[in-house]
């Protein structure tokens, strides 16, 4: 028997298998990995994916409390300048509550409405301004991640 070492095989054009040598080793394992960091990224992707829409969500919904926020202030606006236009000549009290006995509106929101008065003569004539501020909070913690609040001020000569 004679033995012959891969080199001389190949060289005498033979493949070292077909004279009976152990085949050389093969390296395995390169899709392995591959996959693993393909598996790694796409779950990076989604995580990215989930949390933006989240925060996508949460900033509609504050969008949506902001505005009505804003319209029960407005309606506090509304509220106290209609007490004076059509009333009396004076500030009506600090008030929370609203035409139809309400302090509460849609979403929770509470409406504080503060008025001051000044009065001045012109051309003999007294005239007086009332300086109006409404304020709506929906009553949650301020700093608190669902606290919003509105404030509309307004003037009106009577």
């Amino acid at each position: 028997m004679t033995f012959v070492c891969r080199s001389e095989a190949r060289l005498m054009g033979h493949a070292p298998s077909a004279i009976g040598l152990p085949q050389p080793a093969v390296q395995q394992g390169f899709a392995a990995i591959s996959a693993i960091f393909l598996v790694v990224v796409l779950a990076a992707l989604g995580s990215f994916m989930l949390t933006f829409s989240n925060t996508q969500h949460l900033t509609s919904a504050q969008d949506i409390k902001g505005s009505r926020a804003y319209w029960a202030a407005h309606a506090g606006l509304e509220w106290g300048m209609g007490n004076v236009l059509r009333r009396a000549a004076v500030c009506p009290a600090a008030s929370k509550s609203l035409p139809g006995g309400t302090d509460t509106f849609e979403g929770g929101f509470t409406v504080v409405v503060t008025c001051s008065m000044l009065s001045y003569d012109e051309a003999g004539k007294t005239k007086t301004i009332f300086s109006f501020t409404s304020v709506a909070n929906n009553s949650t913690t301020p700093g608190s991640v669902g606290f919003t609040e509105r404030s509309l001020s307004a003037s009106v000569e009577r």
